[in-house]
């Protein structure tokens, strides 16, 4: 995708420099292109377009409403794991029918509203829920259709924090108790459980890990299938990693080596990609406010901090970083190019919030940069506003789409008023 790109030194969003944007709307400021946005949804549906399969975006990537109608305008489901995100789902416009709940954890009273509002399918993951749902559902006199979540125990190789297929995850359930959930759910007058559900963790940088889980997944279906019971739908998750990702296979490598093992199943076949299409879509920009020496670093002192962007504290996530503005001889040829480029010294590239593990960029090669110079941090379109705090008594950064020649602001910044509304407001 060329929706970010370097013209004459300056670093554009489709287009609009960023410069103008960040003049515009202050910083910290998330600014997503519409048109990668659609262009990674495309990709991602023509990749699997063999499966015809029900693209659900995971919400919790990139929950911002005005994202949410981007997708839904071009055919996205929606797979949400709190009903505050159902409910986002439902203010973008989305039909509950195309609403797919999920979460390790729903409470009864989100269950009770899933119920409520029709919500297209709830991923049961564990006994006790699915009893509970059934309850809710018999009191509505409705009947819910339903998936069980499997723990498959496949190793997705990734951080250990975005893992959830090994046994020890508090993911899902073991294929023996899947196997009785299913058995005695077949025919229930409330309760239609007739689809399965795996999710290995993500980013998954390899594709065997996929295949291992569906080809697991698809041995249980015979096995349940001449029990008696009901399969009539699979979700096998999302994880795959962004375009920009260096260490992975393009989408399509993904799409080839999953498809035929899916294909003349009698299987509807769901994705919950969020990753693959927002991440980057996405740049965070931060101001340089202070530049300093060390005993043995250089800090490079920004705007933006671990309440923006915590994945780098997190994950030890590494986020491509280049000033907005370096001029046309200082521009690399790709992410991996930067270092190489005269003129670059090492920095650290950090926020202001009083931890330190508050950084955006460790021992990263970048050009002389002065305070006041804008950096961008890319790929950060996915889980970067969504985890941000106001840790610190931080207001949260304001967020900007673009559209074309055009930028829209869909989230206002905060302030300090926001900070303390809920204190205020709370009883005395």
């Amino acid at each position: 995708m060329n929706e970010f790109e370097y013209r004459d030194g300056v670093l554009h969003c489709e287009g609009v420099a960023l410069q103008s944007a960040a003049d515009r709307f202050g910083t910290p400021l998330y600014v997503y292109s519409r048109s990668a946005l659609v262009g990674s949804f495309q990709r991602l549906s023509a990749a699997f377009q063999k499966l015809q399969p029900r693209i659900c975006f995971s919400i919790k990537s990139c929950h911002n409403l005005h994202v949410l109608r981007v997708l839904r305008k071009e055919g996205a489901w929606f797979d949400a794991v709190s009903i505050g995100e159902v409910r986002r789902a439902l203010e973008a416009g989305a039909a509950a029918e195309t609403i797919v709940f999920a979460g390790v954890g729903k409470t009864p009273e989100e269950l009770a509203l899933a119920v409520r509002l029709d919500v297209g399918c709830i991923n049961i993951e564990s006994e006790g829920e699915l009893a509970a749902l059934a309850e809710l559902a018999a009191r509505a006199d409705k009947t819910i259709r339903a998936a069980v979540r499997i723990n498959p125990d496949v190793d997705a190789i990734t951080h250990p924090y975005t893992t959830t297929g090994k046994s020890e995850n508090k993911f899902g359930v073991s294929f023996e108790a899947a196997r009785e959930m299913l058995l005695v759910y077949t025919g229930h007058d409330h309760v239609r459980l007739s689809g399965l559900h795996v999710h290995i963790g993500s980013p998954v940088r390899t594709v065997a890990p996929y295949m291992e889980a569906i080809n697991r997944l698809l041995a249980f279906i015979e096995e349940v299938r001449a029990a008696g019971a009901v399969i009539d739908a699979i979700d096998i998750g999302g994880g795959f990693p962004a375009a920009g990702d260096e260490q992975a296979p393009a989408i399509e490598e993904y799409a080839s080596a999953v498809a035929p093992l899916l294909e003349g199943r009698a299987l509807a076949v769901h994705l919950e990609p969020g990753r693959s299409i927002a991440a980057d879509a996405g740049v965070l920009l931060a101001k340089a406010l202070y530049v300093k020496q060390g005993a043995t670093k250089r800090f490079v002192v920004v705007d933006a901090a671990m309440t923006e962007l915590i994945r780098p504290a997190l994950y030890r996530a590494e986020h491509f970083v280049w000033p907005v503005t370096p001029g046309a001889d200082l521009v690399p040829e790709n992410r991996l190019a930067g270092a190489r480029l005269p003129q670059t010294v090492r920095v650290d590239v950090v926020g202001p919030v009083c931890e330190s593990g508050d950084f955006l960029a460790r021992d990263r090669w970048l050009p002389p940069v002065d305070p006041g110079d804008l950096l961008a941090v890319f790929s950060a379109g996915a889980y970067g506003a969504v985890m941000s705090s106001q840790y610190n008594s931080r207001p949260r950064a304001a967020e900007v789409l673009v559209s074309g020649e055009e930028a829209h602001l869909i989230r206002r910044r905060e302030t300090y008023d926001d900070l303390v509304a809920a204190e205020r407001d709370a009883d005395r």
